[in-house]
């Protein structure tokens, strides 16, 4: 296939040579992360590492001394062994970093391949739970050969004023997954005698951002990270970006303008607008950047069914989705709002989850941090969401914690120089968090570290049709876990990947959902989290590294990968974006 060389050579070329100036941010070398890699099994292109059965009971972890290992003392409360445990039995571990870090680590009691696995939370997290995504295909993963952990970031979900303690606060920036990622490490190497060979991390949504500040803060934690559709930018994601599409979609009366069952129309004619500006009509929308889609053109006219069409109303809170959180003179105070292709995955989002509901979910996902985790200063109890003001003054009170929520810094240089690889990954018709936020921060890493540098450890994925984390109606389900593990292990860098779509399954959001901004609808089949079964694939498709893209040859099927070779896109279109946070994907901003 045509240029299947350097699969970021032709982008370098058009790329202008940057400063590498580093601002605030000391350059710490320290140790590699990874010893030379042993010889890769052929089939698998991972490492061929032996397995590793345990030293000791895993009853006796509940007495080991981890007073010395952290920040902290850390407890391990209990332990005990799952022998019908899936995919295989496991050591189930329970403890706690002081003050009140939460954890659970997962420990395999047979056929332990050196590797660990920490799983991200999303939302506002506030509760454990282990989830493996994106790992179809991935051996040690589906034979249950990893070892894994995830933490609750130090809050419960069910303390509503968690947010006003400024331990709890720092435990959720940033501390509790790190602080995990040592507690879990000296576990391991307790219960089994020997450290991690590899250590990886991924994470989606808020999982997404902290996997970011692993690799910001803490670069020597993980060999390799994948993060999804990340909350990056937290701060403004959760305040003007869902604030605003819950305001506008209220009348004067409060009641709910454009409902869900709105929807297909409004996305049936965002396709007919944008599919085919790739060339290639096939139900998905390449790159929305490069679509001009106005919904005036499925406003009501004189004598049309109404359940046909949207009112001039509901045309406008439609516009003012899209457009997005911007003060009076029309500054933007998001990088956008959700893009064309993303309106089936609006409702219980913008739009409430049912015809004549009254409960629009950015509401719920924004009053909290409006009102208490953003604030300096929490607010009164009598905070709603109507005390956010869309303006500079707003906004200047809020990025306060930006340099303490966000995870924005481009400066990768220490993880890369500790041998850390990166991918990130994010869906076109995300509707909780604007893909503009993923290019815009690898816009900024190759400003600020040059092209060449980015490419040995770095590569973003975009997946068109792809939902929040997961679903949509594109190819979504991929192996991102095998990509990152055969790069970091036998150092080959991912190129072209193939996702894939599940027959039967909800063509809307994954992601968010709930009460705090976590679990979704269920799916049976969720792209991206479980193996499709034979017969269930209906489409296949090549992803490559952006910014390149997967053109059809003209032959075959267009639901079958092998008929896309990869190609540059035929236009150069936007990569940073004039809003007030701008100046947030810029090195040396935290604070402690």
């Amino acid at each position: 296939m045509e240029g299947r060389g350097d699969p970021m050579a032709a982008f370098s070329k058009r790329v202008s040579s940057t400063s590498l100036t580093v601002l605030g941010v000391a350059l710490l070398a320290g140790p590699p992360l990874m010893a030379a890699p042993p010889t890769a099994a052929p089939e698998s292109r991972l490492a061929d590492l032996a397995p590793t059965a345990p030293v000791m009971s895993c009853a006796d972890l509940a007495k080991v001394d981890l007073s010395g290992v952290a920040d902290k003392p850390v407890h391990v409360t209990a332990a005990a062994e799952v022998t019908d445990g899936k995919p295989a039995p496991y050591c189930d571990v329970l403890g706690y970093v002081e003050p009140a870090v939460k954890f659970e680590v997962r420990l395999p009691l047979n056929g332990w391949t050196q590797r660990y696995l920490q799983t991200g939370c999303g939302g506002l997290c506030g509760r454990l739970g282990i989830r493996t995504g994106n790992d179809m295909g991935c051996a040690p993963s589906q034979k249950g050969e990893l070892a894994l952990a995830s933490t609750d970031m130090g809050h419960s979900s069910d303390d509503k004023a968690w947010g006003a303690d400024p331990q709890k606060r720092v435990d959720f920036a940033y501390r509790g997954v790190h602080v995990t990622a040592v507690a879990a490490k000296a576990l391991i190497e307790k219960y089994y005698g020997r450290k991690p060979r590899y250590s990886y991390f991924a994470g989606c949504s808020d999982g997404g951002r902290e996997a970011l500040m692993e690799a910001q803060r803490y670069p020597e934690d993980f060999n390799g990270i994948t993060a999804g559709a990340a909350a990056m930018s937290f701060v403004t994601q959760n305040t003007f970006y869902h604030g605003w599409q819950a305001r506008v979609n209220v009348d004067a009366n409060g009641k709910v303008i454009l409902g869900p069952e709105k929807m297909p129309i409004l996305h049936k004619e965002a396709l007919e607008s944008c599919d085919a500006t790739d060339g290639l009509k096939d139900g998905l929308i390449a790159d929305p950047r490069a679509c001009p889609f106005d919904p005036g053109v499925v406003q009501c006219k004189p004598g049309q069914d109404p359940a046909t069409c949207l009112s001039a109303e509901q045309v406008e809170v439609a516009r003012q989705i899209y457009r997005g959180a911007h003060d009076a003179a029309g500054r933007k105070l998001t990088i956008s709002g959700p893009l064309v292709g993303s309106e089936l995955g609006w409702p219980g989002v913008q739009v409430p989850r049912t015809a004549g509901g009254q409960d629009i979910g950015s509401r719920n996902f924004a009053t909290e941090v409006v009102c208490g985790l953003a604030q300096d200063n929490p607010m009164p109890g009598s905070c709603s969401l109507n005390d956010l003001g869309f303006d500079s003054q707003s906004f200047e009170k809020l990025k306060v914690l930006h340099a303490v929520y966000d995870a924005t810094d481009p400066d990768l240089r220490r993880f890369s120089a500790a041998g850390g690889k990166l991918i990130l990954w994010h869906g076109w018709s995300d509707q909780h968090i604007s893909p503009l936020n993923s290019i815009a921060y690898y816009r900024a890493m190759l400003d600020v570290m040059g092209p060449e540098a980015v490419k040995t450890f770095a590569r973003l994925y975009l997946f068109p049709g792809g939902s929040h984390c997961r679903g949509g109606e594109g190819p979504f389900n991929v192996d991102l876990l095998s990509a990152i593990m055969s790069w970091v292990e036998t150092g080959k860098a991912p190129h072209e990947l193939i996702a894939y779509h599940t027959a039967g399954g909800e063509p809307g959001p994954g992601g968010p959902g709930g009460p705090r901004g976590e679990g979704g609808p269920s799916l049976a089949r969720a792209p991206g989290l479980l193996p499709p079964t034979a017969g269930e694939q209906d489409r296949s498709r090549p992803v490559f590294p952006y910014p390149l893209v997967a053109r059809y040859t003209g032959k075959g099927s267009i639901d079958d990968a092998a008929n896309f070779v990869e190609a540059m896109p035929e236009q150069q279109l936007p990569e940073k974006f004039d809003w007030y946070g701008s100046s947030f994907f810029t090195p040396g901003y935290q604070k402690w």
